[in-house]
């Protein structure tokens, strides 16, 4: 066998004959030329570039290579590039623009500097894209697996549990079957106990009737004054049949199958829910100088001080916020009220229970919201109309707060204050309790 030997050779590559050309500049084919004309958007070597201002048919800007298109063409004046940018407008101006009076009294800046500014947000935004937000989208696309994998020993689970409760129940259907076939079976030998002490008394009586029916005709035959004379009549006896039994025979009386009941027996699946809860990763595009405004002070700030209608006798108990300039406040008695920062009530609402409320909160679109302890109820405050949304039994309700996602959270007490459980409601429904 002839071994074929492969060699791997480098060959400079001849721009001037090589099918994969390069650059080269629009008049005189010098390749890789160094400048470049941002009007007539051609590349130039350092030679022709002189030629190429030189023409006045068209205005030219030429400028290294790097630096293309740092200038656009201007969209009014499509001959003249744009080397300002206009804050107020937001669009890239040229000199004729200016010239013209269209920006008079606006801020301008050159478009270097805003190229600059761009491109450093273009920087922030990748660094946060990979450094940041790519991973943790990995992050979470990799627990996705495991949930599917977690979601599916569970539903196993959870079908085992289905099948083995189905065996329980067949068992007891088994136990209860074997039950009445065994009472069967001894209703059956009670029944043939009695007819087989009828049949042994039948045939001793039959017995006996046929030995008085021989001796009677030995009698008819027989002169014997003395043995006809001894005959005691059994008729009154043989008359006397055996008795009539009446069996009722045993049936099954198989009772309706409730398909309702069955199921209750059998077991039921507690409701599937799903739960969204909103996840962001923090701004790291802000400024450092902003972010104090963000933290909570060290110590708390008076802004205003409200004067209310709240004393000893009824004391203040809770507020929610509706804006910067109200907020509403319940105290000791049925009545919640709406203040504004001066001092003045601005409307006042009863509970429809008549007693005091719990608690207040305020819902993502700032319809007041109170528990009732009293009633057990969760209610909704619309306009002036209060609506009961949540009725609760053997629960009381006490402290309520509305989450991002618009759904309600309610701590609530057992009635014997033995338990303490936070349900979620989304609208009316129970979707998640700790």
């Amino acid at each position: 066998m002839r071994r074929l030997n492969v060699y791997k050779i480098k060959v400079a590559m001849d721009p001037r004959i090589s099918a994969q050309d390069v650059l080269r500049c629009r008049l005189c084919k010098t390749p890789i030329p160094p400048l470049y004309c941002d009007i007539c958007h051609i590349h130039l070597c350092k030679t022709c570039a002189g030629e190429n201002i030189l023409d006045e048919s068209s205005e030219h800007k030429v400028v290294v290579f790097k630096k293309r298109g740092l200038a656009p063409s201007c969209s009014k004046h499509s001959k003249k590039l744009c080397e300002l940018h206009c804050k107020q407008c937001d669009i890239p101006i040229c000199l004729q623009c200016i010239s013209f009076g269209e920006h008079h009294g606006h801020e301008l800046v050159e478009i270097s500097k805003i190229l600059e500014n761009k491109k450093k947000k273009l920087d922030r935004d990748l660094q946060e894209l990979e450094n940041s937000i790519f991973p943790k989208y990995q992050e979470i696309a990799s627990i996705i697996p495991v949930q599917t994998n977690d979601l599916n020993k569970n539903f196993q689970k959870l079908a085992s549990a289905i099948s083995k409760r189905g065996e329980d129940m067949h068992k007891e259907i088994d136990i209860a079957m074997q039950k009445l076939i065994f009472e069967v079976n001894e209703m059956e030998s009670k029944h043939l106990v009695v007819l087989e002490e009828q049949e042994d008394e039948i045939k001793r009586s039959i017995s006996e009737i046929t030995q008085i029916i021989a001796d009677l005709k030995e009698l008819l035959n027989s002169n014997n004054i003395c043995l006809i004379s001894d005959y005691k009549s059994r008729i009154a006896e043989f008359r006397r049949l055996p008795p009539k039994i009446t069996v009722t025979l045993p049936s099954l009386t198989p009772h309706k199958i409730d398909n309702e009941q069955l199921q209750q027996r059998f077991g039921s699946l507690t409701g599937l829910s799903f739960t969204t809860e909103e996840r962001y990763l923090p701004d790291s595009s802000e400024d450092e100088s902003s972010l104090p405004d963000k933290q909570l002070i060290d110590k708390p700030l008076i802004i205003t001080i409200i004067n209310t209608e709240y004393g000893d006798l009824n004391r203040l108990c809770s507020v929610a916020c509706q804006n910067d300039d109200e907020v509403w406040t319940r105290g000791q008695d049925n009545v919640i009220r709406l203040y504004n920062t001066t001092g003045n009530m601005l409307q006042s609402i009863k509970t429809k229970s008549g007693h005091k409320p719990w608690d207040i909160s305020l819902t993502k679109r700032g319809e007041l919201v109170y528990t009732a302890y009293s009633d057990n109820s969760v209610n909704k405050v619309t306009n002036t109309e209060i609506q009961t949304v949540i009725k609760l039994w053997e629960w009381r309700p006490r402290s309520v707060c509305s989450a991002s996602s618009g759904d309600f959270l309610v701590i609530c007490v057992s009635d014997d204050e033995k338990q303490t459980k936070v349900v979620r409601y989304s609208d009316t429904k129970e979707v998640q309790s700790i």
